[in-house]
């Protein structure tokens, strides 16, 4: 699958803001065709523009159309996101389903999302081959118009990756058992002379729990010595 083929195609956006959180949103998981059908506000639209911050270039390079008909003139496969299930003779896939579809597929894509107030209509579904519905509460399924496109675009990046393994960029040297073991004595013979460890036959016990905590976990060099430090600066107050 390739990310380049697919579209974002806004029906009648009412509000700016919302376009350029899109186009974030599309910059985020790789996506830049943005379409945009009679826009509410006018366009260029400076709300927009100062919303998308660094998808900028996806906002400069956004087409405008007039109709639905006009936008999808160039497109294959049409998918309509949709809240509610339509009296319609066309197929309903979850978005699950239609990453699927869309990931074995090398033609051109559009996917349209309805205006803020009231979602697609009935003409703009009918110009799509399949609808397509963002799994959400029952209670409450009207996504933000943004959002909706974010949900959808993660799912669309995220089908395409293979799997991620991240580094730590901490680049200090963990900490063998000699250091910790050599800290555990520090730690534990300071808190000896406090008289911590009382009742006295708890001791063990408290030992116990004090090295656990340290071991959950590798430590490095560094995070020991700021340990170090930090009981050093306390024994002396």
């Amino acid at each position: 699958m390739s990310l380049k083929n697919i579209s974002i195609v806004l029906i009648k956006p009412q509000i700016g803001e919302n376009i350029g959180a899109t186009a974030r949103a599309m910059k985020n998981f790789g996506l830049n065709k943005l379409v945009i059908v009679n826009p509410k506000e006018k366009w260029p639209n400076t709300k927009a523009v100062y919303t998308s911050v660094k998808a900028v270039d996806i906002i400069h390079k956004a087409k405008v159309f007039k109709s639905t008909s006009e936008a999808l003139q160039k497109s294959d496969i049409v998918f309509a996101t949709t809240a509610r299930i339509r009296n319609m003779n066309k197929k309903i896939y979850s978005l699950d389903e239609a990453v699927k579809i869309i990931k074995k597929s090398k033609k051109k894509i559009s996917i349209l999302f309805g205006p803020e107030n009231a979602g697609l209509s009935n003409e703009d579904l009918i110009s799509a081959n399949y609808l397509l519905k963002i799994p959400s509460d029952s209670k409450y399924e009207s996504l933000n118009l943004s959002h909706a496109v974010s949900v959808v675009a993660y799912n669309l990046y995220t089908s395409k990756q293979k799997k991620v393994v991240y580094t730590n960029t901490d680049k200090s040297e963990i900490a063998g058992k000699k250091d910790l073991f050599k800290f555990y004595d520090f730690l534990i013979g300071n808190l000896e002379k406090t008289r911590f460890f009382r009742p006295i036959e708890k001791k063990e016990f408290m030992v116990k729990s004090i090295k656990n905590i340290f071991s959950q976990q590798p430590l490095t060099k560094r995070e020991l010595k700021t340990l170090m430090g930090i009981f050093s600066s306390l024994k002396k107050y």
